[in-house]
């Protein structure tokens, strides 16, 4: 990686200012309901930590539109955070939690930090500043520190002034091991994969992954569609597709991305069976459609069919390199879950590829059926990792130091 690491620097008695992504689930008592994000970022802190670090942390959660809210306040995180770190450090100093990320009483707190020990400040987006990266609000930020660790992957795509803005103040601005491993993971699928390399691409609209399927067509030996974008590639071959989700606007695109594919020797995938229903709906009755066979005029395909599996699986077995975003069909009905949960085991049992899973019903999936331990890497990143899979320079990553 041609970027500082945490590895790379001093840390010892220096107050460090981390940005990471505590953008984390809450129930109505306010209490931490999926706790993987703090988990992820873990073993950055814990390193600042025994390092030495007076360590400062940075978040934001929801999306407080630039005013506080008492709803999205990482105050449960603080105390979440502690519980964490007592099992990885053994009984640890409180995690400290500042009632505002800037301000007289953050710069106090964080001169009072000892060594080893961590502040987490509240919400940074109950600042509007932050999202329009401010210059006056980046400086109030860099206030607190001496040197910068960005381990918010999933943020890095965003130029706001915790992830960027503040670089410009700092002495030296480094990647947390968990923004490191991204890197290296996604870096290398693109740089330098081992070959075949599949793609496999879901989600409902084709619209939200042009890019990515552009950028990728240079790259794989075989991209795999699946969800509610392949139906838009569908009916741009003619075919009947019934009621199913389609973007009309982009048929002309799906034909010339076809017409791409053909013209590089690329093999294109496409679902050629389907499980169908008369309503977008978790109760609604599934049906298959065989092969070959149109979908009718008064039903929708909610999840791919058995014949698709196989001929998706046989390729995904064959592959050394693997890149997964977007579920299959309406992963979140139970009765068309299938799909998604058979393309997850699929990539698991490939045992001799390095795998890349990202995107939330992906990222579930591989959970759901019991396999996140056979994936070589499981991205916490979203957009980000979307946005990088388009070759696009993510902000956040471009702010941090060069080695």
């Amino acid at each position: 990686m041609s970027k500082l690491s945490i590895k790379d620097l001093q840390l010892s008695n220096k107050r460090v200012f981390m940005r990471v992504d505590f953008n984390v689930p809450l129930d109505e008592n306010g209490r931490v309901t999926d706790d993987t994000r703090i988990r992820e970022t873990l073993p950055t802190i814990e390193y600042a930590l025994r390092h030495g670090a007076r360590l400062i942390l940075c978040s934001h959660l929801g999306r407080p539109k630039g005013k506080p809210n008492p709803k999205m306040s990482l105050k449960p995180v603080a105390e979440r955070l502690r519980v964490l770190l007592d099992h990885v450090m053994g009984p640890s100093e409180n995690v400290g939690f500042s009632p505002d990320c800037i301000g007289a009483q953050a710069v106090e707190m964080s001169k009072q930090l000892e060594k080893g020990q961590a502040l987490l400040l509240e919400n940074v987006r109950f600042h509007a500043e932050e999202e329009k990266n401010d210059e006056a609000f980046s400086k109030q930020l860099a206030m607190l520190a001496e040197i910068y660790v960005n381990d918010a992957f999933g943020s890095a795509h965003r130029a706001h002034s915790s992830t960027v803005g503040i670089t410009r103040f700092m002495e030296k601005s480094a990647a947390g091991l968990l923004m490191q491993k991204e890197l290296e993971y996604l870096g290398k699928a693109l740089s330098h994969p081992q070959h075949p390399f599949v793609a496999i691409l879901g989600g409902a609209k084709v619209s939200d992954k042009i890019g990515v399927i552009q950028n990728l067509m240079t790259k794989v030996d075989a991209i795999i569609i699946g969800g509610g974008m392949a139906y838009t590639f569908l009916k741009a071959q003619g075919q009947e597709i019934g009621k199913s989700l389609f973007e009309a606007d982009k048929l002309d695109l799906a034909k010339q991305l076809l017409a791409d594919a053909k013209a590089r020797n690329l093999k294109f995938l496409l679902p050629v069976d389907h499980v169908v229903a008369d309503k977008f709906d978790a109760q609604a009755h599934p049906e298959q459609i065989g092969e070959g066979q149109p979908i009718p005029a008064d039903k929708m395909a909610l999840d791919i069919g058995p014949k698709t599996v196989e001929l998706f699986s046989a390729e995904i077995a064959k592959a050394r390199t693997i890149v997964w975003n977007g579920p299959m069909g309406v992963f979140e009905f139970e009765h068309f879950a299938r799909g998604t949960r058979a393309i997850a085991k699929a990539v698991a049992g490939n045992a001799g590829a390095t795998s890349i899973v990202g995107g939330g019903d992906s990222v579930a999936a591989v959970h759901d059926a019991g396999v996140a331990d056979k994936i070589t890497h499981i991205s916490t990143g979203g957009g980000a990792s979307l946005e990088f899979l388009e070759g696009k320079k993510l902000p956040g990553v471009e702010a941090l130091t060069n080695k």
